[in-house]
């Protein structure tokens, strides 16, 4: 018996045609196993040929559509062969069923397929032929024999169609196309990861992808690239085929593929080389569905992502919290080369990509003697890694000019070709290109390089876009020009610019903000000077040299001060300046040391101004007990540490006497220490009187600088 069915057939509700001519992009030829009396659609590629979708009649199954075509099956041709449609057969009898069946997909080892068929085969015809029915994907597996293991897709559903599936090349995401509640119009396109060992819930492909009109048909090429069929999106009428590319969380707008492959009839369901070299698709622009061959002659730029300009000009700013007094002293940045830029916040230029090396140095105004360098960078300065246009911007209409790719920056790649589309109608081939534009305006220029891995081999596509504004004469070119231009004054953040690596081989600022002190080194050595050197013989005798071994650079380092504060090292390296030390200079150290670490944070807390621990009678304060009690504490943890204890004064009065009252001060710190338990071979008291300044002496308040104790940890 000869049953009339009216379910949802796959193809013939969707799509309409007809053949136009065709452009220089793409050859077209309707294959020879598309017959003239059938249909054919949706091919995919499956071990030495292709499997598709057709309705010509074998008589597996005694039911016909509407118009009395047969029921869609899923056929195989052996395109190794003698291609004609006779040829074709039916895949395999295990994946028949008594309604439609296919279109079909396999994994990359064609051992699993999925494929489309109504949600029920088996009840009786009015009930399968019912508009209920809807679509599901279904799976099977090759065991060698015979497809098995028939499996329903989790996410099918008898409300709604879940049909024309597509595997990622890596299998582990399922496209398709559905009607579900919350879509964007008819047919949405989605995906379902497989994770855990089951399909995921479905992700919708968003808006960019999916219109008010019926999305169909995807294919996911070996990159990732996405091509589905829509008449939601502007084309040449019916259904087209088009391409996108996902990139940074987002797909890219659609692309139409040019004519021949798209006509004004329905195209959909393509399969492609790797490159889009060749490939098939489906069209009913010979007013049935068939399966067309396609030869790219000219390579369409399907993706080319904005072209952005490198850079090479960057702002460069101290943000720190180290402060200086810059009625003296002056920042600057050195770049190099003898270019210095004065100032807290600079902008530089670099000539182009490479290495450079940066530093942000403290000047003394007067002498030019470097200070103190707060910052030192190692920078390495890439181009963005692109197919790149170098050409004007602005062109004068019917000027020819050259389009030159060979700028074009892609390390690890071997450029194979490119390819030209002037936005205009015209395309061009090759990494040099002459051009000129007939008519005025805004025009955009795509680059298309076909390129090759250096590592795998493998051939991918890539591409870069760029605006190209056509004036009608040299006149209005200037003009234009002239709007446009602006003095470069806004350039990035060396620090947050995406193609700069930056390198930090020195900050003043961390070690700073993690407690360290500032120190005036006299000089720095790789081998281990005495003390008695000539080099410390005209050394003022109000500074005793300290050795310190750097272990991590092997260098052994002499200092004669050490402050808290770098202000407070400027006046003390200004007087061994003057003294003829040429290579004094001042450093940061990094506290380490846990006791004298624990000091300073004591220090930190109560201040080091002799004004809070002495009264006018140079007696203890209440402040000062707390501190010297808290020290008591850190020299008990530490039992192998000892404690210098140096008192500077103001230069009020006679020198003797201010240093006879710092020599006392120091020793009441020291005898109330002895009484608090600290053995007086721990101790070693100093009185500096007014030879240490840290301040100049002439108002009061820099005077109460210079009124300060100083406590350190030693060693020995």
């Amino acid at each position: 018996m000869n049953y009339k069915l009216s379910v949802f057939t796959l193809v013939a509700v969707l799509f309409q045609a007809s053949l136009l001519g065709q452009s220089e992009t793409y050859t077209v030829k309707k294959t020879l196993f598309s017959s003239d009396k059938y249909d054919e659609f949706a091919p995919v590629f499956y071990k030495k040929g292709i499997v598709f979708s057709t309705n010509r009649n074998l008589n597996l199954i005694n039911y016909s559509t509407a118009d009395d075509k047969g029921l869609y099956k899923i056929n195989y041709i052996d395109t190794t062969g003698k291609v004609i449609w006779q040829n074709a057969r039916v895949l395999s009898k295990d994946l028949t069923s008594r309604l439609n069946d296919g279109p079909a997909v396999f994994n990359s080892r064609y051992d699993t397929i999925y494929f489309s068929r109504n949600l029920d085969v088996k009840s009786k015809i009015g009930q399968i032929s019912s508009p209920r029915n809807k679509l599901g994907i279904f799976s099977a597996v090759w065991d060698g024999t015979r497809w098995s293991k028939l499996r329903e897709f989790r996410i099918n559903n008898e409300w709604y169609n879940v049909s024309f599936p597509c595997l990622s090349p890596d299998g582990k995401k399922l496209y398709f196309a559905s009607d579900k509640p919350g879509g964007f119009g008819g047919l949405d396109l989605y995906y379902s990861l497989w994770r855990d060992g089951y399909w995921n819930d479905p992700v919708n492909l968003g808006p960019v992808i999916n219109s008010k009109g019926n999305e169909i048909y995807p294919y996911i090429n070996h990159t990732g690239e996405l091509f589905f069929s829509s008449d939601g999106h502007a084309g040449l009428g019916g259904k087209d085929i088009f391409f996108s590319h996902f990139s940074e969380n987002e797909w890219s707008t659609p692309v139409h593929l040019d004519r021949p492959v798209n006509s004004t009839k329905d195209d959909f369901g393509i399969v492609t080389d790797s490159l889009m070299n060749e490939g098939y698709f489906s069209s009913n622009r010979d007013n049935q569905y068939d399966i067309f061959h396609f030869k790219t002659k000219i390579p369409q730029n399907l993706y080319t992502a904005a072209q952005k300009e490198n850079q090479y000009g960057f702002t460069f700013i101290d943000t720190g919290r180290i402060i200086i007094d810059t009625l003296n002293l002056a920042y600057v940045w050195d770049f190099g080369g003898g270019v210095k830029r004065p100032g807290v916040s600079v902008t530089h230029r670099f000539p182009g990509p490479g290495k450079y090396k940066v530093r942000f140095d403290i000047i003394d105004k007067v002498t030019g003697k470097l200070f103190f360098s707060k910052l030192a960078y190692d920078l390495e300065i890439k181009d963005y890694e692109q197919a790149y246009i170098s050409s004007e911007d602005v062109l004068v209409m019917d000027d020819s000019l050259f389009f030159d790719g060979r700028k074009s920056y892609l390390p690890g790649y071997k450029i194979l070709s490119y390819s030209w589309d002037f936005g205009d109608g015209t395309r061009g081939q090759g990494e040099k290109v002459k051009h000129a534009f007939a008519e005025k305006g805004d025009y955009l220029v795509n680059l298309g390089l076909t390129i090759k891995s250096d590592s795998s081999g493998i051939i991918l596509r890539t591409g870069s876009s760029k605006k190209i504004h056509v004036t009608t004469d040299l006149k209005e070119k200037n003009s234009y020009l002239n709007q446009k231009s602006v003095a470069i004054t806004d350039f990035p953040d060396i620090r947050s610019f995406v193609n700069v690596r930056v390198k930090t081989l020195y900050s003043a600022e961390s070690d700073f903000s993690a407690g360290a002190l500032f120190l005036i080194e006299l000089i720095s050595s790789r081998n281990k000077l005495s003390t008695e050197d000539v080099l410390f013989k005209n050394l003022p005798a109000n500074f005793k040299v300290e050795e310190i071994y750097d272990s991590v650079s092997g260098n052994y380092s002499y200092v004669v001060d050490r402050q808290m504060g770098l202000m407070a090292s400027y006046l003390p390296f200004m007087d061994l300046v003057h003294k003829g030390f040429g290579n004094v200079t001042t450093k940061i150290k990094l506290i380490t040391d846990p006791a004298e670490k624990e000091l300073y944070n004591v220090k930190k807390i109560f201040g080091i101004s002799a004004d809070s621990y002495f009264d006018s009678n140079s007696r203890l304060t209440s402040t000062s007990y707390l501190l010297l009690d808290q020290v008591v504490k850190i020299l008990g943890r530490y039992p192998d540490k000892k404690l210098e204890i140096a008192i500077h004064t103001d230069n009020t009065g006679s020198p003797e006497d201010k240093l006879s009252l710092s020599k006392s001060q120091a020793r009441i710190i020291s005898n109330y220490l002895i009484t608090k338990g600290i053995d007086s071979k721990r101790l070693r008291s100093i009185g500096y009187g007014s030879s240490r300044p840290i301040a100049p002496n002439f108002i009061d308040e820099d005077r109460a600088l210079n009124r300060r104790v100083d406590l350190s940890i030693k060693s020995e």
